[in-house]
């Protein structure tokens, strides 16, 4: 038995559950909490979606089939409580998608945890600018250099359109940076 169907098996029994679930915290955390913060930007904002990440694959591990990697289903959880971020805060402050992310780049100058230097912001600015599935595609494969078989188990969505999405993506991104 590999380890990840160990590790499912232990988190879906009710002796190994609480032992198990934090061996995949501490095994997945720091790569989803990069994932999510790619989308949320805001430090803050990112714990709040990672912890709401974990609470949901906590409890419907039940759930999981084994028809893609664990990983793969975990990506997919913290990818939609991101999306669900975004869009309930645009819909509480009555703004579009856009703007959110807009106002999260205008505050990362602001935020202790970001390291970045101005080619970063502009970089982030460019990618706020791409639709929201390129978003995605771009940062899972840019920043965290997922292989396209894992972003299309991830995203549901065939490995010629990722590439497509990402190609497309990069010349935006490319095109925002030289001409703005």
């Amino acid at each position: 038995m590999n380890t990840e169907t160990q590790l499912v098996a232990d988190l879906k029994s009710e002796s190994t559950r609480h032992v198990a679930f934090n061996d995949l915290v501490s095994q997945y955390k720091e790569r989803l909490y990069w994932h999510i913060r790619h989308l949320v930007k805001s430090h803050d904002d990112t714990d709040d979606v990672l912890q709401n990440t974990f609470i949901k694959i906590y409890r419907n591990i039940d759930n999981f089939k084994g028809d893609s990697k664990l990983f793969s289903w975990m990506y997919r959880i913290a990818t939609n409580e991101a999306l669900t971020f975004i869009n309930k805060r645009a819909k509480q402050m009555q703004i579009t998608n856009e703007e959110v992310q807009d106002l999260a780049i205008a505050n990362l100058q602001a935020d202790v945890y970001f390291e970045g230097e101005d080619i970063q912001l502009k970089l982030q600015r460019a990618i706020a600018r791409l639709p929201e599935k390129q978003q995605l595609v771009f940062n899972m494969k840019y920043f965290q250099e997922l292989k396209y078989k894992d972003m299309s188990e991830i995203l549901e969505t065939s490995e010629g359109a990722l590439k497509a999405s990402y190609h497309i993506a990069v010349k935006k991104v490319e095109d925002y940076l030289l001409n703005d």
